[in-house]
């Protein structure tokens, strides 16, 4: 009798894990290049991103949400490794001259995923290297007409994707190009295949206060407002096929980008505008829908949230991040209240370290090359936004003068509750000397346990 109940024991456990294991836990990630927060969602209704809406409707909005370091490279290898790239080994870009690597002892999230027994595909922009580190099952590229800007025919290689083997849960890594500058403009200048031309109108745009109100800028954030519809129409096309293969319900979506909009100011600085980005998620788990959180999180922490979700084991050291899954529903959870961020390169010739801190009150800037003139990307000082500063010999430059944008002192605080546009650096007021004791002794302590090269420079300097 014994034997019997143990045997009727065994076999309702190897029931349910089979049950459990039939189910799929399905992970889309959605990464848009150079995006702010610039959606109707975020409060701008002069831009076109009627899919984002309708996701924050169903899921949840991240107020908060932070990329540790904006450049795009190193960026994306946070996102897939959920390790600052100090620590990961990729500092900057990885194409051409630049050439950066990330470690060989990093296990990326692809990696992680496929022993777990997920099929991986990877579909638009990589930009990461090396290859074997950060392998994909399927690159699903073919036939693009326009390449990682062609977002409706990405989603439909998806969809053809997602219809294979479909008894393997899979992770869809989902790139555009969009909306980062090309070689003329916002590449608005051709037809992409599925996509609708949405024209913006230059007097339509919200000018933030960290560009001038400039008809250069104008132009361009119009230009830049297209691109980030484009996305959106990719956004919309792949919902509908999680729609059409029947996994909406069980599926993990996450859309975010990689770092601050391709203007002077946002992109490769480290002020809110370049890391304070678009996160929004839908779990098929959660109860609660259009919900906007403040909880603050930063892109390391994306692996864990999705090793959470799949069940998958994580590396073999530990990851600076940790899942946010548990905060979906709650609008200001305890205990979320800090981000660290780290930036070293873009272009290779753009040396300009920084370490930061950003707290819900205050953000700590360590720049750790201040002697040097802060570099700009090829494209940013191409812009015609930033040519039309140096044509009209502009001595501001939005809300902060030129001379401050491009020399910074060693160490920046702001009060972001009281000065969210980081003007009035407080770090030589002996009002804020606490909090800046405080926050300096808590981003050297952060660096010391992630291992930060840098971290010699408390020595020698």
């Amino acid at each position: 009798m014994l034997r019997l109940i143990a045997a009727i024991a065994i076999t309702i456990v190897l029931t349910c894990s089979t049950a459990v294991a039939a189910q799929p836990r399905n992970v889309v990630m959605m990464v848009v290049d150079d995006q702010g927060l610039d959606a109707g969602c975020y409060g701008n209704d002069k831009i076109a991103t009627p899919h984002l809406d309708a996701l924050a409707a169903e899921g949840t909005l991240f107020t908060r949400a932070f990329c540790t370091t904006a450049s795009c490279s190193a960026s994306r290898s946070v996102i897939l490794s959920g390790l600052h790239n100090h620590a990961n080994g990729q500092y900057g870009h990885q194409h051409s001259y630049h050439n950066f690597h990330t470690l060989k002892f990093v296990k990326s999230l692809p990696v992680l995923l496929a022993k777990a027994g997920y099929r991986t595909c990877s579909i638009g922009k990589y930009h990461v290297q090396p290859e074997a580190t950060y392998h994909f099952e399927t690159y699903a590229n073919k036939g693009l007409n326009g390449g990682a800007r062609s977002t409706v025919q990405m989603a439909e290689n998806a969809e053809k994707f997602i219809r294979e083997k479909d008894d393997q849960p899979f992770f869809l890594y989902f790139c555009t190009a969009d909306p980062h500058r090309a070689r003329v403009g916002f590449a608005n200048n051709r037809q992409y295949p599925g996509v609708k031309e949405n024209k913006v109108s230059p007097d339509d745009v919200i000018v933030p206060h960290y560009l001038p109100d400039s008809p250069e800028s104008r132009a361009e954030l119009a230009e830049y407002y297209q691109a980030v519809n484009r996305a959106d129409q990719g956004l919309g096309r792949l919902m509908q096929a999680l729609e059409n293969t029947g996994h909406v319900d069980d599926t993990l979506v996450i859309y975010l980008s990689d770092n601050g909009i391709p203007f002077p100011g946002a992109k490769t600085n480290l002020y809110d505008p370049g890391m304070n980005l678009p996160l929004v998620v839908r779990s098929p788990d959660q109860k609660r829908h259009g919900v906007r959180t403040e909880a603050m999180v930063s892109w390391v922490d994306l692996v864990p949230t999705i090793l959470e979700f799949t069940g998958a084991a994580g590396p073999d050291y530990p990851l600076h991040g940790r899942s946010f899954l548990p905060v979906l529903e709650e609008e200001q959870p305890e205990g979320w209240d800090q981000v660290f961020g780290s930036h070293t390169f873009h272009e290779i010739t753009m040396y300009y370290p920084m370490r930061v801190i950003r707290t819900d009150k205050f953000k700590y800037v360590l720049n750790l090359a201040h002697q040097l003139p802060f570099p700009f990307a090829s494209d940013l000082h191409d812009s015609l936004t930033w040519q039309g500063v140096l044509k009209r010999q502009d001595s501001y430059y939005g809300s902060r003068s030129v001379d401050a944008y491009l020399h910074r002192p060693r160490h920046e605080l702001y009060n972001i509750a009281e000065d969210p546009k980081e003007i009035e650096n407080l770090a030589d007021n002996p009002a804020y000397a606490d909090e800046l004791r405080e926050l300096q002794a808590k981003l050297r302590a952060f660096q010391e346990q992630t291992k930060d090269p840098w971290v010699v420079k408390y020595d020698y300097e």
